[in-house]
Order: C-alpha cells, then sequence, then structure tokens
C-alpha cells in the first residue's frame, strides 16, 4: 500500500497534475535547501517527493494562488 494514499492527496488537491506540480517542485527547495515543514520524526518517506506529498496530506502545503503580475524566476 502506497502512502499517503491518492484518495487522501485528492483531499486536499484536486487535480492530480496540480499535485504532482507542487510535490515536484516542494521536492526540488527541500533537496536545494534542506528545509522541511514537519518534524524529521514525523516524515514516513525517505525520499524527498514522498515526503511533499506526506506535507500536502498533514495541510502544511497547499496550493497557492499565483499573482499574475509576478513573473517568476522559473519562467524567465
Amino acid at each position: 500500500m502506497l502512502y499517503p494514499s491518492v484518495d487522501r492527496l485528492k483531499e486536499k488537491i484536486d487535480s492530480k497534475y496540480t499535485l504532482v506540480t507542487l510535490a515536484s517542485k516542494r521536492a526540488r527547495e527541500m533537496q536545494e535547501r534542506h528545509l522541511y515543514l514537519l518534524d524529521e520524526e514525523e516524515y514516513k518517506a525517505h525520499k524527498n517527493v514522498g515526503k511533499a506529498l506526506e506535507e500536502v496530506v498533514a495541510g502544511v502545503l497547499t496550493n497557492a494562488e499565483r499573482d499574475e503580475s509576478v513573473i517568476y524566476e522559473d519562467e524567465v
């Protein structure tokens, strides 16, 4: 069985494509900055993508609305 389950993830983020994008960006941030939103003991996953998905289920990682007037670094 996979943790966290897809059903629990879909309760938090309605689109699986948004979920993949959100988790991948958060995993990259974890890899580069070593900043975690949960205590190290709370994670069951060993890899950053799994940890990002656990943050979604815990409710600490959400999909924020983007400000269309801002040019983001990855869009330049």
